[in-house]
């Protein structure tokens, strides 16, 4: 008799997500096959489940981590019980362009969990076995899962900045991607000035390393930043596209916006301001599986961790929900499995 896996699942466009008892098949060639232990939950996730204009049914999860439990046919660099994580990167072709140049996260072939096949809101997930990142000694499953997206983009984002040690580094939108961008930037030596909307997350943006905090709810952020003396790099991790321009001004000459939260709109830039200071605009998008491991590896390090609220697998529902009210605390996780199973594994 063959084995089962409870998954979570859509089933018809805009559907309730559904537990279904799955299947367990055997990884193909150059697959694996993990026991997933946690699996996070993002935006993206949102349109994911809505499972419009995609082969039904989908099952969701682009932040999972657990262990292997079985290789497919060619499969020689991972173990049975080796700790890993999966992200928003989800394998490449490995041959394009992009891919023989180490730049994989920009293959035109890229897959993503969730999207390019069944995703980590399950207790067993089948993932091309260059896509998995090894978990680090000191960082739990609950913490790795959302590494995998928020985590590396975050770590990337600050790491790509180009502000050297010392410099100042703003973060807009302290949410899930910004309380993680927020530590980062703070332990890699930037002054770190946080902005969020309300005055309510000021104490523990310090708590997370922030020196200055900014309202933008009671001052137009990029005021309020020029009048401190500018910043060398904003990271820009909330979903809106609105105070964008506004923020420009916050910068010092030669520097640099970063935008790592989107949303559907676009962007009206002034072009006198950013050529008279040499002002860049860039996107960013995630990270590979060793830029992923170095990231764990840093957050080991120097203490970082996601804050998260973790629910049961079958609650994804519930978990779902909280996140597009946006009640999410900052990182939503799902535990496929109880805290002493994981605490063994």
């Amino acid at each position: 008799m063959a084995s089962t896996a409870t998954t979570i699942r859509v089933h018809a466009p805009d559907g309730p997500l559904v537990a279904d008892q799955v299947e367990v098949r055997p990884p193909p060639p150059g697959w694996v096959s993990v026991a997933v232990v946690a699996s996070g939950l993002c935006r993206a996730d949102l349109g994911t489940a809505a499972a419009d204009g995609v082969d039904l049914p989908v099952t969701p999860g682009h932040e999972a981590a657990g262990t292997v439990v079985e290789l497919g046919e060619g499969v020689d660099r991972w173990r049975i019980g080796d700790r890993v994580a999966v992200g928003w990167f989800g394998g490449s072709c490995g041959h394009c362009r992009a891919c023989r140049s180490g730049d994989v996260v920009h293959c035109p072939e890229r897959r993503i969990p969730g999207i390019s096949y069944p995703g980590g809101w399950s207790r067993r997930l089948l993932v091309p076995a260059d896509a998995l990142a090894r978990i680090p000694d000191g960082l739990s499953f609950v913490d790795a899962a959302p590494m995998g997206c928020a985590g590396v983009t975050a770590f990337n984002a600050v790491r790509g900045s180009g502000v050297p040690a010392g410099g100042r580094i703003a973060v807009f939108g302290i949410g899930g991607l910004g309380h993680l961008a927020l530590q980062v930037a703070a332990r890699s030596g930037h002054e770190v000035i946080a902005i969020a909307r309300g005055p309510e997350r000021e104490q523990l943006a310090r708590e997370l390393g922030a020196e200055e905090y900014l309202d933008c709810a009671a001052t137009p952020p990029g005021q309020a930043l020029h009048a401190l003396g500018g910043a060398d790099a904003i990271i820009s991790t909330a979903s809106s596209t609105e105070p964008l321009v506004e923020l420009l001004t916050g910068l010092r000459p030669r520097g640099r916006l970063i935008l790592v939260g989107v949303d559907a709109g676009s962007l009206e830039l002034p072009v006198a301001p950013m050529v008279m200071h040499a002002l860049t605009v860039t996107g960013h998008l995630t990270g590979s599986p060793a830029d992923t491991e170095q990231a764990m590896a840093f957050a080991v390090q120097h203490g970082i961790r996601p804050v998260s609220q973790v629910l049961p697998l079958h609650q994804a529902q519930v978990a779902l929900e909280a996140l597009r009210r946006g009640e999410a605390r900052f990182r939503l996780v799902l535990a496929a499995t109880g805290p002493d199973e994981e605490a063994s594994a």
